[in-house]
């Protein structure tokens, strides 16, 4: 059966399955009420399944219709990022390499590469944004990301996965603090003191607060700031503990009086690894900055060819 998808169904159908009601959709589309019911009856009949639930509400999608949406989403993204590019090239720039990567690669390891991969390929533009790890590998499974960097314990089949560094998470606290004389406790341990923690967009914040949620318990949160350092201060002046990626504490506590306390969760030893869909189908500078990532992760003077791992 060949199925052929109109863009316009497919935007309609979104605003549909956001706004459970048709009318408020067809509004969205800039369609008059009939003929956005008419567009989603079509689609239907083509497909050969209901995708909607009619209900005196409004509506709700079937399993089907959620499966449309999850392609409609998938095929309208990849046509912005398309729009995008195409308008770059326009501008005099030849390539885009969009990369999502979580905090500790953010903020500890990636700025250096990324200022000397931009030095080197002028006219490259690139994207970088910070999101938990299985957010990131489903952005590149589905094409909104071309390289991503998350830590090992998310799953990452389908992709080519290469081994890049290694951090753990450790608890910093003030050496006047009562856990500051521990030499290892459990995250659980931690949950009845005050915490010092990164703004609620970052990915460290996030993957802490599911942790602690796991154990049905909240993150008492005295504080938020927007850096590694500035949580680092806060703990120096007995604010409250916090949780940070070992290279950031060590860096800081060369300077603050703060203490370092080994987390003995399993969650806290952490491998990153650089994943892709297809390394060989991405382009030349793309592969360059991988190998750029690679070499800077082992330590190596000159990059060499990045080595998938499936």
């Amino acid at each position: 059966m060949a199925l052929h998808f109109d863009l316009v169904d497919l935007r309609l159908f979104v605003f549909i399955a956001e706004e459970s009601n048709l009318t408020r959709a067809a509004a969205r589309a800039h369609l008059s009420l009939p003929a956005a019911s008419m567009r989603v009856k079509h689609l239907e009949q083509a497909i050969g399944v209901k995708l909607l639930n009619r209900e005196s509400q409004g509506v709700s999608l079937r399993p089907p219709g959620r499966t449309l949406l999850h392609h409609a989403r998938k095929v309208l993204g990849q046509l912005e990022s398309l729009r995008g590019d195409l308008q770059e090239y326009a501008e005099g720039v030849k390539g885009h390499v969009r990369v999502q990567a979580n905090t500790t690669a953010i903020t500890e390891f990636i700025p250096p590469v990324l200022s000397a991969f931009l030095l080197s390929h002028p006219d490259v533009n690139t994207d970088l944004r910070e999101r938990l790890s299985h957010d990131i590998v489903r952005a590149v499974n589905e094409g909104t990301a071309d390289i991503g960097i998350v830590a090992d314990s998310v799953d990452t089949a389908g992709l080519q996965a290469m081994p890049y560094r290694q951090d753990r998470l450790v608890l910093a606290a003030s050496a006047r603090h009562p856990l500051a004389r521990k030499r290892a406790l459990d995250f659980a341990a931690t949950l009845d003191y005050d915490y010092v923690a990164l703004h609620e967009g970052s990915a460290i914040h996030s993957f802490l607060a599911q942790a602690a949620a796991r154990l049905r318990r909240p993150l008492k949160i005295r504080t938020q700031v927007s850096s590694f350092e500035a949580v680092c201060r806060m703990i120096a002046a007995d604010v409250g503990i916090g949780i940070l990626p070992e290279s950031a504490a060590r860096r800081h506590a060369a300077s603050l009086d703060i203490r370092l306390v080994r987390l003995s969760n399993d969650w806290a030893a952490r491998n990153l690894l650089i994943c892709v869909r297809e390394l060989d189908s991405l382009p030349l500078f793309a592969r360059h900055l991988i190998a750029m990532l690679e070499a800077d992760g082992h330590g190596e003077a000159s990059p060499p060819r990045a080595r998938p791992q499936r």
